[in-house]
């Protein structure tokens, strides 16, 4: 897998099954449109099905599978197939795809599984133009919250630039995705009529472990969309939930919430972030015996006063003990507080964050410019309360530990 792409090639099998779930695509859909087809494993589905479109178009960035989907192309007798090699980021989709027939257009595919933040660690160059995606405003737009999965994107530039064909769009994705794409379009008023979910098994089939599903959505002016109906699989006929939007906010299960809306209302606490520093090779430690180890394996002898235990998702969901199984390097304890008296107050300290200062260099997010050498982020008088509940957004399953 190509990880800096979010390469994820469609087995067969799936495609077989997203494909009977869709219906007799060439009788709906005589055109098809795949922005990151791949090796063409839609392509071929869809060539080789009982009801084969007109004409589809894919886009792929790769020059292997770009070679592998050409193939496919040429072997079309009944579907006028094309292939470009082309970074979805960059086309125009209103302009620059033409069709030959009028007629519904169907979008298919299996976007990158990726956050723009992975390919920002991996360097890699096949991002989105920079942009403030969600119109998130002040530190929400610079640290974690701005955050999101490249199909998230995709999706979204779909949706906008195709609008006036009135496409019906069928992605495999995260479910994360799914629910970031509904509630974007309903703050954002984009046309969607209508859309469902359907779950897929991503570890049986992509080997990832990842809640995924199959997100279709039709868009069109009208009626703004109210429930979504979620699937257990491809193939269930009644779904097992329903979604819907309360006052604006997307609920994962609109019938329950319907029942406990009562209860609902402004949480009286102030939530925090945990720690950023983005520089888990220095300021994360471990405890090797009598001495800290940092992730270059180093032996870190700075003054304790400045060591923390630290606490991450997984030791939240998976601990019963409550003990840390790390310790972080916390330099500030206010936001923008200078650190230059480190070199004063704490000269092993100062000595060992200088002698990795190139690992702060390489930061790329922009709430560190500017700001003193070695800052941190989310830090406050509440870093340093001895009580605290922490909540991990990254387990489905509630599990609550002491």
């Amino acid at each position: 897998m190509a990880r800096d792409l979010g390469d994820f090639q469609t087995p067969a099998s799936l495609v077989t099954q997203v494909l009977d779930c869709l219906g007799p695509v060439g009788e709906r859909w005589p055109n098809v449109l795949e922005p990151t087809c791949g090796s063409g494993s839609f392509i071929r589905g869809l060539i080789e099905s009982r009801s084969p479109p007109r004409e589809i178009q894919g886009f792929e960035i790769q020059d292997l599978h770009l070679a592998r989907a050409s193939r496919i192309a040429e072997s079309s007798k009944l579907t006028k197939v094309s292939v470009q090699k082309a970074n979805i980021f960059n086309l125009d989709l209103k302009r620059d795809i033409k069709w030959r027939e009028t007629g519904p257009l169907l979008v298919i595919g299996n976007p990158p599984w990726i956050t723009n933040s992975e390919l920002g660690v991996l360097r890699s160059a096949n991002l989105p133009p920079k942009s403030n995606l969600k119109k998130l405003a002040g530190l929400d737009a610079l640290t974690g919250s701005s955050n999101f999965d490249i199909a998230e994107f995709i999706w979204l530039k779909l949706i906008e630039e195709l609008a006036d064909q009135n496409p019906a769009i069928a992605l495999l994705s995260k479910t994360s995705v799914a629910r970031n794409v509904l509630q974007f379009a309903c703050d954002r008023r984009l046309p969607i009529s209508s859309a469902w979910v359907r779950r897929i098994d991503a570890r049986k089939h992509f080997d990832a472990a990842v809640d995924a599903c199959l997100f279709y959505v039709e868009v069109s002016a009208g009626e703004s969309l109210c429930e979504i109906p979620v699937f257990e699989n491809l193939r269930s006929s009644e779904p097992e939930t329903v979604w819907g939007f309360s006052e604006g906010r997307l609920v994962v299960d609109i019938d329950a919430h319907r029942r406990t809306a009562f209860i609902d209302g402004l949480c009286p606490l102030t939530w925090r972030q945990g720690v950023k520093h983005d520089a888990a090779q220095v300021m994360e430690l471990k405890t090797d015996g009598e001495v800290y180890r940092n992730k270059l394996g180093e032996t870190v002898d700075v003054e304790e006063d400045y060591i923390y235990p630290l606490l991450k998702s997984r030791d939240l969901h998976n601990t019963d003990n409550g003990r840390s199984r790390l310790s972080v390097i916390i330099p500030q304890r206010r936001i923008g507080e200078d650190t230059r008296e480190l070199e004063r107050l704490a000269p092993k300290l100062w000595n060992y964050l200088s002698d990795h200062s190139h690992v702060f260099a390489r930061r790329k997010s922009s709430i560190y410019r500017g700001r003193p050498r070695f800052s941190i982020f989310g830090i406050g008088d509440y870093s340093f309360a001895p009580f605290k509940v922490a909540v991990s957004g990254f387990y489905k399953d509630p599990r609550f530990r002491v």
